[in-house]
């Protein structure tokens, strides 16, 4: 089978290094991929948001599978058009995909579902944004409704910086369409998690629980970032709290898009804050998630392929899907200045290979050839993925990898899994 993904970041990495391990893949290509990848599928050159490009490409090479990795070409409607064309390809519809583009769309979805989540309002226009500031107790969260690559939420700490937040997102323009509305809600605390899981529109199977850690700095100091690395399994997801979120959070949300005429076919990820061993829904994407799939892919022992076409096929419930007893542990390598402006082009060095061991993945983000040396091409470039019984000995490993890369101003946090993983020699 000729598959295609679509992205090119570390995730999409992480995909191809998974379907290239089945027997059923005669040939692997990626739109528009990176360096690391190009040393498993041969890369593209049509841009993830480019959907006729990518359609007339899959038309014309008789594509059998398309993945899509990242959130944006399922909001244009790739599956959409996909579909239309009779492609086979594994993403939700762009209706589908709202529990991702509109954090107001999700929010409402959850309302009707009564789904756990922190209560929160609407606004469109700065004025009552400010006003009803006021009237609420700091912290609050402050998100941009549509797409941000992870970077349009703001924990504001005090009433100064929720106002800032919002008149960066309304007044200013940050993120520009994408802040046109914002969503202000409770600011919830505890455990943060992530359950990924494959959705059939009528079946869900969770995956291996996971923790990110999304601000730049050690401690969870600094902005938000798209993800400073991840860590799987997580402890404290019990088999009895899993079962709680697949119950209460994951099937309403499918069985509520499909009330409206919009069955989810895919990948769920809900961002959930557990508090007190109650878990409430911070957010939905409609893929999977970056970091989370760099440690959750490599503890999967069932066939992807063969995951992704019971998908496809609505037979999910007939597929049995097992996961290793093994841990796994992720740390991001960025760019100085990430996740503001940063330099590019970089040489980087000590990278001769993406695994450099049967216990360790090298999962290229932002990387590119120049010269047929490896450079730097985004804020996040690389990502050590670290393999082991335990979380302990996964952290050594990916931390052994991380501090074996040199670029200029290389960042990498120094707790990734430290509060489980204990200390890295």
């Amino acid at each position: 089978m000729k598959i295609l993904v679509i992205g090119g970041g570390g995730r999409e990495h992480a995909l191809v290094w998974k379907l290239a391990q089945s027997p059923r893949v005669s040939t692997l290509y990626c739109a528009p991929g990176n360096a690391g990848i190009s040393r498993l599928a041969t890369c593209v050159p049509i841009p993830a948001d480019d959907l006729a490009g990518l359609k007339k490409f899959a038309q014309e090479n008789n594509i059998g599978l398309t993945v899509v990795g990242p959130e944006a070409p399922l909001a244009l409607g790739i599956a959409d058009e996909f579909r239309q064309a009779k492609l086979r390809i594994f993403g939700p519809t762009r209706n589908a995909a709202k529990i991702e583009s509109s954090k107001a769309f999700a929010k409402d979805l959850m309302v009707r579902q009564h789904i756990p989540t922190a209560p929160a309002h609407t606004f469109e226009s700065l004025g009552p944004a400010l006003k009803y500031l006021e009237s609420r107790p700091a912290p609050m969260v402050v998100k941009a409704d549509g797409l941000a690559q992870g970077k349009g939420v703001v924990v504001a700490a005090t009433h100064d910086d929720a106002k800032e937040a919002v008149v960066d997102m309304l007044e200013r323009q940050t993120f520009g369409l994408a802040g046109k509305r914002v969503v202000i809600e409770e600011c919830l605390q505890g455990e943060e998690i992530t359950l990924m899981a494959f959705a059939d529109g009528k079946t869900v199977v969770p995956m291996v629980a996971a923790q990110d850690h999304k601000r730049v700095g050690d401690a969870d100091t600094g902005p938000n970032t798209g993800g400073m690395g991840a860590f799987a399994p997580s402890p404290i997801v019990t088999a009895g709290l899993r079962d709680r979120i697949v119950r209460e959070i994951l099937y309403p949300a499918i069985e509520g898009l499909s009330r409206v005429g919009s069955p989810f076919y895919g990948v769920l990820y809900a961002g959930l804050m557990v508090k007190d061993g109650e878990p409430f829904v911070l957010e939905f994407n409609a893929r999977f998630g970056d970091p989370e799939t760099q440690v959750v892919l490599p503890l999967l022992k069932t066939d992807l392929v063969n995951v992704l076409e019971a998908v496809i096929e609505h037979r999910l419930d007939q597929l049995q899907i097992e996961w290793t007893e093994q841990a796994a542990v992720c740390v991001a390598l960025t760019s100085g200045g990430y996740p503001g402006a940063y330099r590019k082009g970089l040489p980087i060095t000590g990278c001769n290979d993406d695994r450099f061991s049967e216990d360790v993945m090298m999962f290229h983000a932002g990387t590119a050839w120049k010269d047929n040396n490896l450079v730097t091409a985004g804020g996040r470039v690389l990502g050590a993925t670290g393999l082991g019984p335990d979380l302990s000995t996964a952290r050594s490993r990916a931390y052994e990898a991380a501090k074996a890369i040199t670029f200029d101003g290389v960042h990498f946090r120094q707790d990734i899994a430290g509060r489980v993983g204990g200390p890295v020699s």
